[in-house]
């Protein structure tokens, strides 16, 4: 008789199960493996579960100290190194840590003008000018414009369900209606690869893992497929099958650089700037703070005011009085 126990998982591939347990990304997946693969490293191979609050202290301040990451990196590594102890081996960190912080530094974002704006979008077209036109009119993120789906858009209620966004929240914002007929085409183009799939054997959509497990013939319906769909099928390196993507970041950051030459505009201009403007321009018309805060989806209040200081009328709203 074979009394040989199953041999455990190796503990990445541990942290892969939870992570994808959890419906997490792919890109999550990616990054907390990495920064645990770092962390382990770091400290010479030894396993986690003889380390603790003291050898995480010492590795953030060597990513702060020796590496200067950015505050924003620092901090990813933490959250990793957290799900790490508490999701997988079950041994949450409760006291507080005590490392460098990483300097976070006070930039101002970029802001575009309306016509600024205006000149870019000119020298844009296809689906890359609809994602930014998106962008600067509900104020997403890029890749939560990537990853939408049908049925996150209602026309009838004129709004944008946005899934899963910074922070796993989900929230409401704004349709613009200039955009509907060309959103409108740009979903039957998405229809017609989608039955062209159809035909050809689809294997689906890709999903979040614990959405596909749940729900299996989700993949292949239609309301799950993406409104700006990859030219291209790939292989979803979770589950080895070839699946339909969505249109790739880098596509719309290389065209947003080309309009932004072609419209002659020195800023820094990335799609994310177009985020910023919406921002802007919704407190310049005189909107409530609040309600801009909760269109972008931030947290903390305070976050949304950054965007008083870039106002077009002057930091803090005050006047020159060389304009007086």
């Amino acid at each position: 008789m074979n009394t040989t126990q199953p041999q455990k998982p190796k503990l990445l591939d541990q942290v892969r199960q939870v992570i994808r347990r959890k419906g997490y990304s792919y890109k999550t997946e990616k990054s907390y493996v990495g920064w645990i693969k770092r962390f382990i490293l770091y400290h010479g191979k030894r396993h986690p579960r003889d380390m603790g609050p003291t050898e995480i202290e010492q590795f953030l301040t060597h990513l702060a100290v020796d590496l200067n990451v950015a505050a924003s990196t620092q901090n990813q590594a933490l959250q990793a190194i957290l799900f790490l102890y508490r999701e997988v081996l079950q041994r949450p960190i409760d006291t507080e840590l005590n490392y460098l912080y990483a300097k976070r530094p006070k930039r101002l974002p970029v802001v575009l003008s309306r016509d600024e704006v205006q000149r870019v979008l000119n020298a844009m077209e296809g689906p890359p000018k609809l994602v930014v036109q998106l962008l600067y009119g509900s104020g997403l993120r890029l890749i939560e414009a990537l990853r939408l789906r049908i049925k996150d858009i209602d026309f009838d209620q004129q709004h944008i369900l946005v899934r899963d966004g910074k922070g796993f929240k989900d929230r409401v914002t704004l349709l613009p209606q200039t955009i509907v007929p060309d959103l409108k085409q740009q979903i039957q183009r998405s229809k017609m690869i989608y039955e062209q799939d159809l035909r050809n054997g689809y294997n689906g959509v890709s999903l979040p893992y614990a959405i596909e497990r749940k729900y299996r013939n989700a993949p292949r319906e239609w309301g799950w497929q993406y409104v700006f769909p990859s030219t291209q099928l790939a292989k979803d390196p979770r589950i080895g099958l070839l699946k339909r993507h969505h249109l790739h970041e880098s596509a719309v950051q290389r065209a947003v650089r080309r309009a932004a030459q072609l419209a002659g505009i020195d800023k820094h201009v990335t799609p994310h700037v177009f985020r910023h403007s919406f921002a802007t321009h919704l407190l310049e018309a005189g909107y409530d703070i609040r309600t801009v805060q909760e269109l972008l989806g931030h947290k903390d209040v305070k976050t949304t005011m950054i965007y008083t200081h870039v106002m077009r009328r002057g930091p803090f709203a005050v006047r020159s009085p060389l304009d007086a």
